[in-house]
């Protein structure tokens, strides 16, 4: 299953190139990843756990510049692989016309609130990323 968020491009997104600024793409996915980890697990009446967790690597390919602000993009976001402490989630961010503007993954890290270490993830929580992989 794919999750989908819109994301709002600002006008202050746009930089002195007049395309979006290549560091605007980590903050539309961290938006999308938090709507997912948060509001889909309290959906289904879980506690959001998945919110404990730290971005251990992001990779971006930039395909087609993003020019115009003011308008929503599309970010689809999906489980690639689950580990014992971390996972990796994929990012496509798309534009209106089914433009795909940039491919992203990240590689996230349950962490431990208490020890600030990381933890393995609980089978509650591998339960809800199952169903968003791919």
């Amino acid at each position: 299953m794919i999750y989908t968020n819109k994301q709002f491009v600002r006008w202050d997104d746009i930089d002195a190139f007049g395309h979006v600024n290549n560091a605007k793409y980590l903050t539309y996915i961290q938006e999308a990843r938090f709507q997912w980890s948060f509001y889909e697990v309290r959906a289904e009446g879980e506690k959001p756990t998945l919110l404990e967790m730290v971005v251990a690597r992001n990779e971006i390919d930039y395909l087609v510049p993003i020019y115009d602000g003011g308008l929503f993009y599309d970010v689809n976001l999906w489980v690639e692989s689950i580990g014992n402490s971390s996972f990796v989630l994929g990012y496509e961010i798309a534009g209106a016309a089914g433009t795909i503007h940039a491919k992203v993954k990240s590689v996230q890290v349950a962490v431990s609130m208490e020890t600030k270490k990381s933890r393995p993830l609980t089978d509650v929580e591998k339960e809800f990323l199952s169903k968003y992989q791919r």
